[in-house]
């Protein structure tokens, strides 16, 4: 015999409430009591009820599914921060596409288009590149979208960053307050600017000290490239004696690269900062002192932006940017007298 069909009348029935408020309780932006939704959700859970989201897609217009592009998750903060945003839109009762592209504007144009088709209600672009042309269809179809951990020129677009140039500010301050004579920069990616801001605050906060970088080398973001930059620095005569990197996925090849093939001692020989505040910079194998990007801040203010635009409920504030924070760990000399507004 076939199992007979859990609908929402039957959920209705059982929660002692109407079919439409069964219905409501699973529409985000609905207004239903909160007595309501706990009985409609705990009738729901006892049948077995999954609601019919093609039924109401096609009641509402909408899909209820919202679209995150990404440019690759080899770097451990976009893993986190996409199970994170996964969580805070299913909660809302929206459903998740993943797509991945390089970070490079044509592709991340074609991607958008593919995001498009499937009628996603929004778009979240974590690190990415994004065309003016794209931008401005976008805008032009009244599509929602939101950078996250992206920035632009255009402080009109809605986005939302970690304050990037007072975290490098902070970072500057930092080495150069702990004494370090030689401190370079392993930058992120030139063309982000996100990168460029880490890296103009960490040249102003060394200018506070009457100093100015040892070098700078730009590494894309890449592990590979951060290690032959390591051994790039420290081929000569005249080595660092500190490295600000510009995020932990790259740190953590410039500690393995120090110790395993340098021999050197960290923070003894050189200190390391990075900048992220992945869950691996506590491991006590890396013990990585770094600017902590405030995940959980950047991912609810994202959601919120993007949701209120979505369901009509909010406009979108333009750039948003989170205030960073030192996490001092082993892997630098602390300053005597350190707090996070200096010495």
């Amino acid at each position: 015999m076939a199992e007979m069909r859990i609908t929402a009348a039957h959920v209705a029935a059982k929660a002692g409430v109407s079919q439409p408020t069964v219905s409501r309780v699973f529409t985000p932006g609905s207004r239903v009591s909160p007595d309501k939704v706990k009985r409609v959700q705990e009738a729901a859970r006892e049948l077995g009820y999954r609601p019919n989201t093609l039924a109401r897609s096609l009641n509402t217009g909408r899909s209820h599914t919202i679209g995150i592009v990404l440019a690759y998750l080899k770097n451990p903060f976009y893993a986190e921060a996409l199970e994170k945003l996964s969580e805070h839109l299913s909660a809302r009762g929206y459903h998740v596409m993943v797509f991945f592209a390089m970070n490079m504007a044509e592709e991340v144009d074609g991607v958008v288009e593919g995001l498009l088709a499937h009628q996603v209600d929004g778009i979240i672009l974590a690190s990415t590149s994004m065309s003016n042309r794209l931008t401005a269809r976008l805008q032009e179809l009244n599509m929602p979208f939101v950078l996250f951990n992206r920035g632009q020129d255009d402080r009109a677009l809605p986005s939302v960053t970690a304050s990037n140039y007072d975290g490098g500010l902070l970072a500057g301050r930092f080495l150069a307050a702990g004494g370090h004579k030689r401190i370079a920069h392993i930058a992120g990616w030139k063309k982000s600017i996100n990168g460029r801001d880490r890296q103009r605050g960490f040249v102003d906060g060394l200018a506070e000290y009457g100093m100015q970088p040892f070098a700078i080398i730009d590494s894309h973001y890449r592990r590979t490239m951060a290690a032959d930059a390591t051994l790039e620095l420290f081929k000569g005569p005249e080595v660092p004696d500190a490295v600000f990197v510009g995020n932990d996925h790259m740190a953590f090849a410039v500690l393995e690269t120090l110790r395993c093939d340098l021999k050197l001692r960290v923070p003894e020989d050189v200190s390391v900062v990075g900048y992220d505040d992945v869950a691996m910079s506590a491991w006590k194998t890396f013990d990585l002192t770094t600017l902590r990007q405030p995940v959980n801040r950047m991912v609810e203010e994202t959601v919120a932006m993007l949701l209120g635009m979505v369901e009509k409920s909010g406009n979108p504030n333009g750039r948003v940017e989170i205030e960073s924070e030192l996490i001092v760990r082993g892997s630098a000399r602390i300053p005597e007298g350190w707090t996070n507004e200096g010495v």
